[in-house]
């Protein structure tokens, strides 16, 4: 689908749970702050502030009421919206102590990947993993419990060590493995404080190599389904659901490690002979280098570019995490539904994430494998698709990302998270007014 072919912004948008009008914002000196990144949602809250200090975030939190964090922007519900104030964080985005004794690397609570990566490689040091985006906040990646691609690779919100939050009183608290409430609080959904900074797991840096095959038979991903998988550091299936084959698979392996050539067939698909967009039809200029070409983590690692406009552009996204065991049975389930599916796509992407210890985390104590669909931005049938792909995973007892467009009822939401009540416990005892609560929260938290 070329770009010119995409439906304009939608006057509808999900959030959370359900479907609702999108209401206009008011007029702001940056009109474009004013929605996501996609274009598909219109922030509801009446004020927006931008601190350029914690000094000024700590004020700001303690003087206002009903109050949100706002990073990135690279959400497509309400999660990040507010009745009545929005505060950015992206003014606050410094790499402000990396500890070389220690491996530890603490950042500015507005900070995204892209902002600091570069640097940290020049210093000699990498993270371990990093979502298809740098262009991301990495308090709000890890408040989400978003993720990169790996077998063995949790969460991006697993790499982290401590971090300090504003509470609704202006106050900074420290929160560091040590504490009794960190699991919990790690992917916290905006709701217990606004991040002011975060401390990082880093090691030495490494260099990878993209290998790209196309044409993946859709049976010998069924047979070989871990084997494909396990294959790179890194690995991810790019599909359209048709013709009984994966579009893609783009391996992302280390150079640091002992290497096999892959070869020009990979269980029966084909050594791609030129870097890919993974919507085919678009232009390769703003992903990373592929064609096993090594480079630096930070440049290999995302799909995209930090310079460029990631994904397609104007779009919806989903996403489905299910157990790594149930991987195959879910593909094989959604694959049956591709005439309803595909008409609205523009690209589905399956990647594995390994289990962690975080509450509000889709991969506790299980490992998962995550199913993404970046959608036409066609709202009205797109809302028909996804309750009827979350029925096709509901035997897996399907989490969704809790940053894109979901319908799964709380009752369910919460019945899957089997820490679901202790978080609320921790939300009220962080929050007891709520300060931080918005429609999100209303709905699929607090009810």
């Amino acid at each position: 689908m070329k770009r010119k072919d995409f439906v304009k912004t939608s006057s509808l948008i999900f959030a959370g749970g359900m479907l609702m009008p999108q209401l206009s914002c008011n007029s702001k000196p940056e009109e474009n702050m004013r929605k996501n990144w996609a274009g598909n949602y219109a922030y509801k809250a009446g004020n927006h502030y931008e601190p350029a200090s914690p000094e000024e975030l700590q004020q700001l939190v303690k003087q206002l009421d009903k109050q949100k964090a706002l990073g990135s922007r690279h959400c497509f519900n309400d999660i990040a919206d507010s009745p009545k104030n929005q505060i950015s964080t992206r003014r606050l985005n410094k790499m402000l102590q990396l500890d070389t004794g220690k491996n530890t690397l603490t950042i500015e609570g507005g900070a995204r990947y892209g902002d600091f990566a570069e640097e940290l490689d020049s210093k000699g040091f990498a993270l371990h993993n990093l979502a298809s985006l740098p262009h991301i906040t990495v308090a709000g990646a890890c408040a989400t419990a978003t993720h990169g691609s790996g077998i063995t690779l949790g969460n991006l919100a697993s790499h982290v060590l401590a971090f300090q939050i504003v509470t609704p009183q202006g106050e900074i608290v420290n929160v560091d493995r040590s504490n009794p409430d960190f699991s919990g609080l790690v992917v916290g959904l905006g709701a217990v404080g606004i991040v002011i900074n975060m401390t990082l797991e880093v090691e030495k840096s490494f260099q990878v190599r993209q290998d790209v095959f196309q044409e993946l038979p859709l049976a010998l991903l069924q047979q070989h389904f871990d084997e494909i998988m396990s294959s790179g550091y890194s690995v991810s299936l790019f599909t359209n659901w048709l013709d009984q084959k994966i579009s893609q698979v783009w391996i992302k392996r280390r150079t640091d490690k002992n290497l096999t050539d892959l070869g020009n067939d990979f269980f029966g698909a084909k050594a791609a002979t030129k870097n890919l967009h993974p919507i085919i039809e678009l232009s390769a200029e703003n992903c990373t280098a592929q064609m096993g070409v090594p480079g630096p983590w930070y440049n290999r690692l995302p799909h995209f570019k930090m310079g460029f406009k990631p994904s397609g552009g104007k779009e919806l996204q989903s996403e489905f995490f299910v157990p790594h065991g149930n991987a195959v049975e879910a593909i094989l389930a959604l694959e049956k539904k591709k005439e309803l599916i595909s008409p609205q796509l523009l690209i589905s992407e399956i990647r594995t994430i390994a289990a962690d210890n975080l509450w509000m985390s889709p991969c506790y104590h299980q490992d998962c494998v995550a199913i993404h669909f970046t959608w036409k931005q066609n709202p009205d049938e797109v809302g028909k698709l996804i309750p009827m792909i979350e029925s096709e995973l509901a035997p897996y007892k399907v989490k969704p990302h809790w940053g894109k467009l979901f319908t799964v009822s709380p009752s369910v939401l919460h019945e899957r998270y089997e820490r679901f009540r202790d978080f609320l416990a921790l939300v009220k005892k962080y929050d007891p007014d709520g300060k931080f609560r918005n429609h999100f929260l209303d709905l699929n938290i607090y009810s």
